[in-house]
């Protein structure tokens, strides 16, 4: 099983975007998906078209038990006909589940790693809270690698850093998570956001992943709660699913070359899929 957290301190950056760009590309790449929505605002839940369902990831949170993430999952209402994440509900509950989580002397930042034991998912996707509090943490805590999701803006940079340093500070605790890179996003064709994707180019460098363009059917798609594949010959569209899929060929390039070499063998293999123990 790969996990990816998806983080910005910052909101508006478009995360949840990001997010549900990806698992639309690797279930479109005939992987299982889940998606983990650890956001209050729940977008993610209302992008996939569940709303105020439960139980909720903030059910899951409630308690720390192995595996109790598996009693929360359900499937997304995207078209049947394509590729169809399952979920794990946000909630807006969350907002109050953050400061019961400090009063957890032991336990309180790897809740939600401990849910996940079981679950056989080739693909976890965590959509993590704009904050750096104890559920983007938790976010963190569960996750092998992260990415961080920016817009090409003044101080985006400087953003980047904050989250970035957040990461390191986890993995070195944990040994992980990697930090996958960094996904410029809502990419426009002006000056200014030109300028921006260069600054941010010439300072984290090879961690730059392949950028999202500005696109409105990314937020039609958004606004439906459907996939862009769905929308057919919308204009933008059929671009749009090809950045993405382009960012998630990047991003599972990256974690079979960072596997051994009999791993990374095992997990070329279609016939192959993995577990994680329990």
């Amino acid at each position: 099983m790969q996990s990816i957290a998806v983080v910005n301190q910052k909101g508006g950056v478009g995360k949840t975007t990001v997010t549900l760009g990806i698992a639309e590309a690797a279930s479109a790449s005939g992987m299982n998906v889940l998606v983990i929505d650890l956001d209050p605002q729940a977008n993610a839940s209302s992008g996939l078209g569940i709303w105020n369902a439960t139980p909720s990831i903030d059910d899951v949170l409630a308690e720390a038990r192995a595996g109790s993430v598996a009693e929360a999952i359900c499937r997304s209402k995207w078209p049947e006909d394509g590729p169809r994440p399952d979920l794990v509900p946000g909630s807006q509950l969350l907002a109050g589940r953050e400061p019961l989580l400090a009063a957890d002397p032991v336990g309180a930042q790897d809740r939600l790693r401990l849910s996940l034991a079981g679950v056989d998912h080739d693909l976890v996707l965590i959509d993590c809270p704009p904050s750096l509090g104890l559920l983007c943490i938790n976010g963190l805590f569960a996750a092998e690698r992260a990415i961080i999701v920016t817009e090409p803006a003044a101080w985006a940079a400087d953003g980047v850093d904050l989250m970035h340093n957040t990461v390191e500070r986890v993995a070195g605790r944990l040994g992980a998570p990697q930090l996958a890179g960094v996904v410029v996003n809502r990419v426009g064709r002006t000056r200014d956001n030109r300028y921006w994707c260069e600054q941010l180019q010439d300072r984290f460098g090879d961690l730059v992943l392949p950028q999202i363009q500005l696109r409105a059917a990314i937020a039609e798609a958004s606004g439906q709660s459907t996939s862009l594949r769905a929308l057919g010959k919308r204009p933008g569209a059929a671009e749009a699913t090809m950045q993405f899929d382009e960012l998630w060929k990047s991003l599972n390039k990256d974690a079979v070359t960072d596997l051994p070499q009999d791993v990374s063998q095992r997990s070329a293999e279609p016939s192959t899929p993995t577990t994680i123990d329990s």
